[in-house]
């Protein structure tokens, strides 16, 4: 029965998402995704409990204000590197460790650095990254992680781990 829930929720919010929110919509949405929930029970390969309905409220009130903040200030920063004539730039490749654990926390945070611009990160293996950055500020590994990734590690540790 887990399996039904998790699949009518996921067709149910997707069915929202791209039909809209008109009582008869709903009502046919709901139908329609729990018979296709029912009928692929035995098919579908996954199933969530209901902490992920916590984990999302949390991801979505906590994390997504931190990154869009993070986002901003790091669009004005290049923006004043690329504005300036002598382009002030100091490129290179930084690796730094992660405390996180599970592969989500990992997936969020190397998406996010990437998703920042000046920052991309080119590899992930076990708790390192690999980043590359426009404009490398620090001298070690503390102060490039304190740089590049603390706010977001930190927000995300509460989250899904």
């Amino acid at each position: 029965m887990k399996k039904v829930l998790s699949t009518f929720l996921v067709l149910y919010l997707l069915w929202i998402a791209l039909a809209g929110i008109s009582l008869e919509e709903l009502l046919v949405g709901a139908i329609v995704s729990f018979l296709i929930a029912y009928l692929v029970r035995n098919t579908s390969a996954y199933d969530f409990g209901l902490t992920i309905i916590a984990q999302t409220i949390k991801f979505i009130f906590m994390y997504l204000p931190l990154f869009i903040w993070k986002l901003i200030v790091a669009n004005i920063s290049l923006a004043k590197i690329v504005l300036d004539p002598k382009l002030p730039i100091n490129p290179g490749f930084v690796k730094i460790s992660t405390g996180l654990k599970g592969d989500a926390g990992k997936l969020i945070l190397a998406n996010s650095i990437t998703l920042t611009p000046g920052t991309l990160t080119v590899d992930v293996e076990e708790d390192e990254l690999l980043i590359h950055w426009v404009n490398v500020e620090g001298k070690d590994t503390n102060d490039y992680f304190k740089h590049i990734a603390s706010g977001f590690e930190k927000t995300l540790g509460g989250i899904v781990e």
